[in-house]
């Protein structure tokens, strides 16, 4: 395989993860071609990609945990998410800091640790609130607005 037909298939599949997340009933299958599919995302972002790549697989892992309910590798891959980040700092996207701070904030509301959540969910809102572009603001603050604190 190519490394561009490696980032076809990196985005593919992530794109694809968006369509199960959205897909009101699943089946066990379908949950278990999720979280695979996330996972082989972020592979594939982690042979071609750049760091901002690899954070936002993480932050996608981090995702696909939550919707199934599974507080400890959504924590895990939102940690992992917010340090290449905050290593990184010039591949990302000004975006990309409060998403992290967002799967961090919904990992902690899922394992009940609420005062960590809202932490995190204030420093998302902080962080988001100094993107320019509203186009780019909305999805996160509407994301802030679904996190049990």
């Amino acid at each position: 395989m190519t490394p561009d037909e490696q980032r076809a298939l990196a985005m593919q599949l992530y794109n694809t993860t968006w369509d199960l997340i959205d897909k009101p009933e699943r089946t066990r299958d379908e949950d278990d071609e999720l979280l695979h599919r996330a996972h082989a995302s972020r592979y594939h972002w982690g042979e071609v990609g750049t760091a901002a790549n690899r954070a936002r697989g993480e932050w996608i892992c981090s995702r696909v945990y939550t919707v199934l309910g599974r507080a400890e590798p959504a924590l895990h891959h939102a940690r992992r998410c917010l340090e290449l980040v905050e290593s990184h700092p010039a591949d990302m996207e000004e975006w990309d800091l409060p998403a992290a701070y967002e799967a961090l904030a919904r990992g902690h509301s899922l394992a009940g640790e609420l005062d960590e959540a809202r932490r995190y969910v204030d420093l998302g809102r902080q962080a988001t609130s100094r993107i320019e572009d509203a186009d780019d603001r909305a999805p996160l603050e509407a994301d802030f607005a679904t996190i049990r604190t």
